[in-house]
């Protein structure tokens, strides 16, 4: 196993960078008129994953750590809700989303993991 030396090396934050990258990407084939509405949405939500795990763990306390880690699981739910009501409204297909909705409840796993551990 690695050291961990900064936020980069952390595999949780790792995954929530590929999860925001696979947002982008995705958002980029969205109609013209939703650049202000969902695609910013998808976008900031997404971002805001491994923002918050970056953040928490430069704070080097526990609790802001744990804090920090729950914003990120509400940006998680926030992301998974805005991604199932673009499907819905038919601005992507559920095949689209499908694999971001996997690595959003393996992300979650990991998260939860985490906030226990922290919390013991």
């Amino acid at each position: 196993m690695s050291e961990i030396k900064d936020f980069k090396d952390l595999i949780i934050w790792q995954k929530g960078m590929n999860i925001a990258e696979k947002c982008y990407y995705l958002t980029k084939f969205f109609p013209k008129e939703e650049l202000y509405g969902m695609v910013q949405q998808v976008r900031r939500a997404s971002a805001s994953i491994p923002a918050n795990i970056a953040e928490g763990y430069g704070r080097r306390a526990k609790g802001d750590y744990a804090r920090f880690l729950n914003i990120s699981q509400g940006s998680i739910n926030e992301l998974q809700t805005h991604l199932i009501l673009c499907q819905r409204v038919r601005l992507c297909e559920e095949k689209d989303i499908k694999l971001i909705i996997s690595l959003l409840e393996e992300e979650t796993r990991m998260i939860v993991s985490l906030i226990k551990k922290l919390n013991a």
